[in-house]
């Protein structure tokens, strides 16, 4: 059965991009079939992949207006071994033409996957870094919500705004939505601070917080600049392998 994940976090810069770019990578490099959505307008998922965010015939914008099908936008990205559909600042728009509809609007994503997620083992989304229209979306379609998290001090103060989103989300129209797991990133055990949250995640979540860390890594920085997932670009760097790490852990936990 397809399972659905929206990466999300409305602080920018945790790395939720990297994440949802190598963990595609790396769950497809475990034979299973994913498919990356990018939602972020910043269309940053669509250049590490490989793809020229300005020279798109078509985005996930045009689904969500219901001028195009998933079908038409889809493009294969054989290098990372995922299938991409694509998004770049067009969908800056789409925040705006969403409001404006009268009804429906949380489920327009719901609707344009409809046809192709069960093609797929894992459909992952990459959502924009705010609580917005496009995040609505998301979290109206998904079956769990994966957040990558920075182990620093306002942390948790973010982290408590999205899960009233999240539940939210559930009161309102998706009732089943899970937390599939909380995710450290830029991980440094050397850092107190970052040990300090750490413990207080770990207390406050408990298995929700998932044994897997993604530590700094400079070749992780270095991927997207080549249009690579860093298990391509350099695969045997730390970050690489805990990123494959990081997809065996959820194919355990989510039965992938």
């Amino acid at each position: 059965m397809t399972r659905i994940i929206a990466l999300t976090n409305q602080k920018g810069g945790v790395g939720k991009t990297t994440t949802a770019v190598n963990l595609a990578a790396s769950l497809a490099a475990l034979d299973r079939r994913v498919l990356l959505t990018d939602l972020d307008p910043q269309g940053h998922a669509t250049m590490g992949s490989g793809v020229d965010k300005h020279a798109l015939e078509g985005s996930v914008l045009d689904l969500l207006l219901g001028e195009k099908t998933a079908t038409e936008v889809m493009i294969d990205c054989p290098t990372a071994g995922y299938t991409l559909l694509p998004g770049n600042g067009d969908l800056t728009a789409a925040e705006v033409e969403l409001l404006e509809l009268a009804e429906g609007r949380e489920r327009r994503l719901g609707e344009a996957l409809a046809s192709v997620a069960d093609e797929y083992d894992v459909v992952l989304i990459d959502c924009p870094p705010s609580l917005n229209m496009l995040t609505v979306n998301a979290l109206t379609v998904a079956h769990g919500v994966l957040i990558p998290l920075q182990c620093e001090f306002y942390a948790l103060e973010g982290l408590s705004a999205l899960l009233d989103t999240v539940e939210q989300i559930r009161e309102s129209v998706n009732p089943d939505l899970a937390i599939d797991g909380i995710l450290r990133t830029m991980y440094d055990a050397r850092n107190s601070l970052t040990r300090d949250v750490s413990k207080q995640l770990r207390d406050y979540f408990g298995d929700t917080l998932l044994k897997t860390t993604i530590p700094r890594n400079v070749r992780v920085a270095e991927a997207p600049s080549h249009g690579l997932p860093v298990t391509k670009y350099a695969r045997f760097s730390r970050g690489s392998q805990a990123h494959r790490v990081l997809a065996k852990e959820l194919i355990r936990r989510l039965s992938l």
